[in-house]
């Protein structure tokens, strides 16, 4: 099934503890439904010095959210996505809303 978020989209979170939050893709983790998007779903880990880190250290990191929970951001609102085959072959993304085009997934066929 196509995702309707990829690498590099301004997306914002709809559902859980980062309601509201926009934030850039920063990795999509297909096999687990799963995105990566910077300043959401931040968690402090507290790590003992070892021969990788010899310093240790608390460090912070973002975990992934479920795809289902982010939506792209068109004008500042959430929108879904629409795909749609051109007349030259090309499939692209089009936002619901404002029927933007957000990126294109198959270039035109020959």
């Amino acid at each position: 099934m196509p995702k309707h978020v990829r690498k590099g989209d301004q997306v914002i979170v709809t559902q859980g503890a980062d309601k509201g939050k926009v934030g850039e893709v920063l990795r999509v983790i297909p096999k687990e439904d799963r995105v990566v998007v910077r300043g959401v779903g931040v968690r402090t880990r507290h790590l003992k010095p070892s021969q990788r880190n010899p310093q240790g250290g608390v460090i912070t990191r973002e975990t992934p959210v479920h795809i289902s929970n982010v939506s792209p951001v068109v004008d500042g609102k959430p929108t879904r996505v629409r795909f749609e085959v051109r007349k030259d072959g090309s499939k692209v993304r089009v936002a619901a809303r404002g029927g933007k085009e957000l990126g294109v997934v198959r270039g035109a066929r020959r």
